[in-house]
């Protein structure tokens, strides 16, 4: 089998402090924005957005001089966000190939692709990078991408291109005509390099790679004919490729505290976009929702979102977690906000051809959160028998949707034998040679002709929560009634209870 030739796409973003920043805060896109680095008074801009360039603003200026800019919105410098956004562009990157290289610096995003045979999966070079540039886009960050078989021309060429013209294929050895127009900034010299081409009259890469090889080795040692190499687009590269991490998380730290749980939704919305998309890029959708806010006083306030089914409606999302936040409100004002997600996989449910049309889950899902907010959490769900002898030994789980249903629908009449009372009912007992003569119900008093028992039964001996019971059938009278039921004496606690009415 042949070997695929070798080919790259090498995507880079400049300004990364302030594009990640920006990324989850949509109403600032239309201002001039600045990112401060370092400690007062040693801050200064290390990074701005297009609008701030427009200004007259650089990188290096101080705070003093920003402030002569009243229009500007100034940005501390954030490597969480920085690295958080960082993992993302890696992760997109690795959905076209899993041989990605991170080569970024500070203040900048640089990763190559290799992206050799990738042709049958993604089409040709320039829609592969198309698609990869319209993704990296809806992510919210500007890059560049161009695509090579030189790995360090791709790098360079990628690192000259210009927002307006984005992406840039470079056929087969055609390196070094594409590089030629490039300034020699590209390359990452030394300050002395760049002195010593500056003596010279070097300033692009054509320049550079015009110079003859031994003058160049003979004058600055083998790094000049590295960079000759690199200007000539020949230079070789031993791809070290690394495995991104696939992690569904955003966060984003608050400008001011914020207390209204409306204002907190909006940028929970957009959040919830980025979950969403990067979900569906990987033909996955979002299982749970996990919502940690940082509150003033260092306190977080954590909730778990689950429906019945993965799902990738962001309304349903919305809707749920405002339900959630209602009936759990956070107790202080929040400063930063992260959404976890669980990955899941929609689960497709096939029906027979004469079944009814079953309702959408996630309309039960609204009801549920609507139920827990009136009744509490802890009392929604089915119930789920223990293993256990114990009267009321069950507990509630949350309600699940299965993936399979069966084609036909079987439907089982059973007829009504005893109507369990929901809680039992407390009832006061005369016993005579320990066994029940009378009991008052319901401010009625029966007299016990039949007596069936006692049951006993006892459990969980060896913890705190022992318990040891007997049970009674009994049937009572009035005047004018007959009651077939079911007492239960707890023996630990001394009490007798009316669990069930026999019909």
């Amino acid at each position: 089998m042949t070997k695929p030739a070798e080919l790259y796409a090498c995507l880079y973003a400049r300004e990364f402090p302030a594009q990640a920043l920006l990324r989850l805060r949509p109403d600032l896109h239309a201002k001039p924005c600045v990112v401060m680095a370092d400690k007062p008074p040693f801050e200064q801009v290390c990074s701005l957005n297009k609008k701030a360039r427009a200004l007259g603003i650089v990188h290096g200026i101080t705070q003093v001089e920003i402030d002569t800019f009243p229009s500007v919105v100034v940005l501390p410098r954030s490597e969480s966000d920085e690295a958080a956004t960082k993992s993302i562009l890696l992760e997109c990157a690795g959905g076209f190939s899993p041989r990605v290289e991170d080569l970024s610096e500070d203040g900048t995003f640089l990763c190559v692709i290799d992206i050799a045979g990738t042709r049958s999966l993604f089409g040709p070079p320039e829609v592969l990078a198309q698609n990869l540039l319209t993704r990296v886009r809806t992510l919210g960050v500007t890059a560049c991408i161009a695509v090579s078989s030189n790995f360090h021309a791709a790098v360079a060429l990628a690192k000259g291109l210009s927002p307006q013209r984005a992406v840039k294929v470079i056929p087969a050895g055609e390196e070094r005509t594409a590089l030629a127009t490039l300034p020699l900034v590209v390359l990452d010299l030394t300050d002395k390099q760049t002195e010593t081409f500056s003596l010279w009259g070097i300033h692009t890469l054509g320049m550079l790679a015009a110079l003859p090889e031994k003058e160049l080795i003979a004058r600055m040692g083998q790094a000049g004919k590295h960079l000759r190499q690199l200007a000539r687009g020949e230079m070789p590269h031993l791809f070290q490729p690394i495995e991104p991490v696939f992690t569904l998380e955003e966060h984003i730290e608050l400008d001011t505290p914020v207390e209204l749980l409306d204002s907190l939704l909006f940028v929970m919305n957009v959040m919830l976009e980025q979950l969403i998309f990067r979900a569906t890029a990987r033909m996955l959708a979002l299982a749970s929702l996990t919502i940690t806010l940082t509150l003033e006083g260092c306190a977080t306030h954590s909730r778990t979102v689950r429906p019945a089914l993965p799902t990738n409606d962001k309304q349903l999302w919305i809707k749920l977690l405002h339900l959630d936040l209602e009936a759990h409100p956070p107790p202080a004002a929040i400063l930063a906000l992260t959404l976890a997600a669980e990955p899941g996989s929609t689960s497709k449910v096939q029906l027979g051809l004469f079944s009814p049309q079953l309702p959408e889950p996630s309309r039960l899902d609204v009801t549920l959160a609507r139920i827990r907010a009136i009744v509490g959490e802890e009392n929604v769900g089915r119930a789920v028998l223990d293993d256990t002898h114990r009267p009321e030994g069950f507990h509630l789980e949350p309600f699940v949707v299965p993936s399979t249903q069966s084609s036909g629908i079987t439907s089982i009449s059973l007829p009504s034998a005893i109507r369990q009372l929901r809680p039992s009912a407390a009832v006061s007992v005369t016993l005579q040679s320990d066994r029940p003569k009378a009991f008052v119900f319901q401010e009625r008093r029966y007299r016990v002709e039949r007596a069936y028992g006692p049951w006993r039964t006892a459990g969980e001996w060896w913890t705190s929560t022992l318990w040891e019971c007997e049970q009674w059938d009994l049937i009572a009278r009035t005047q004018d009634a007959t009651l077939c039921c079911c007492l239960i004496h707890d023996l630990m606690l001394k009490q007798w209870q009316l669990v069930a009415l026999y019909d």
